[in-house]
């Protein structure tokens, strides 16, 4: 079967290694443009460009996906099946209607949970106790087609968004390849989706989403901040300075004090007063300096108990 795979980031990197590894015939790669990064607004290439070029892989990278040469190169190509995965742009139907077995679409969730474009972080800032990849054949809607394969995972009490990605982006590629030849057998039985999603909608993460608001309660922050490891990782300011946090705690002690509040400061530690309960401040950093323990960053910053920290500077 000859294939078209489009993707961009890590997570498509991922399934584009298993199709290589396999000995599949990827016969293109799409991914978006290289695009400037860093403070010296260098030009770098996706994963998914730099994977393409190491394995000799005829590479494009439109602009516009939609436009009249991207719709003629794959007219030359002539692939079987399209594949895609967060490539980062709206296929056009009448790419979508080019290959026999159309094109699918690989999904970081149990759809139709978390249609959107950051369903893993929001499932773990959420509290889902199961995500897991989804296989679809795409349609007109957004991750609204009908669903190929699937495959759950649990999630632990301490999962981040950095480790149910890597998680998902093995059990995505593996479901894959395992998916693909089923395609070309005929053996494929898809499952409509209900037109309404299960969940709320996984709209994109902005680093605005990391500003801890102290008033809600010590749960709900705790999943935040290991939703957002390791991007854009939930933050706050002390003394106008920004504090990332990595890893806290949950407790129900209660200082009296305001949301935001330090209180319980110890040689190992410290704790700050949340809209409920409280958190146990484990690892954190400092906007110039290196992560570090809580007992770590008391040796370098004192803290007398009378600090807040704030959502804004």
């Amino acid at each position: 079967m000859k294939l078209v795979f489009m993707g961009t980031p890590d997570f498509a990197a991922e399934c584009l290694r298993s199709l290589i590894e396999n000995k599949m015939d990827v016969a293109a790669v799409f991914t978006k443009e290289d695009r400037p990064v860093g403070r010296g607004h260098r030009m770098a290439a996706s994963p998914v460009k730099e994977l393409a070029q190491a394995n000799a892989i005829p590479l494009y990278q439109p602009h516009r996906v939609k436009d009249d040469e991207p719709y003629r190169i794959l007219s030359e190509i002539r692939p079987d099946l399209i594949i895609v995965a967060a490539y980062g742009q709206i296929i056009p139907q009448r790419i979508l209607d080019l290959p026999k077995y159309g094109c699918i679409n690989v999904h970081a969730s149990l759809l139709p949970a978390y249609r959107g474009a950051a369903p893993i972080q929001w499932a773990v800032i959420n509290g889902e106790e199961e995500s897991g990849v989804t296989i679809m054949q795409m349609g007109a809607g957004l991750d609204t087609g009908d669903m190929i394969a699937k495959r759950a995972v649990k999630l632990t009490s301490d999962e981040t968004g950095g480790s149910l990605f890597d998680r998902l982006s093995r059990e995505g590629a593996e479901l894959l390849v395992e998916t693909i030849p089923r395609i070309a057998r005929g053996e494929i039985a898809p499952e409509k989706q209900p037109e309404e999603s299960t969940t709320m909608y996984a709209r994109m993460i902005k680093k605005s989403d990391g500003a801890i608001d102290w008033r809600r309660d010590a749960a709900s922050i705790e999943r935040l901040v290991r939703g957002l490891n390791p991007w854009p990782s939930a933050y706050s300011f002390l003394g106008g300075k920004q504090v990332k946090f990595w890893s806290v705690s949950v407790s129900d002690k209660e200082s009296g004090k305001e949301p935001g509040s330090v209180f319980d400061v110890g040689k190992k530690g410290f704790s700050v007063q949340t809209g409920n309960g409280s958190l146990r401040i484990l690892e954190l950093q400092m906007t110039g300096k290196k992560r570090m323990t809580s007992d770590a960053f008391l040796r370098g910053h004192a803290l007398s108990g009378t600090e807040r920290f704030l959502t804004e500077p």
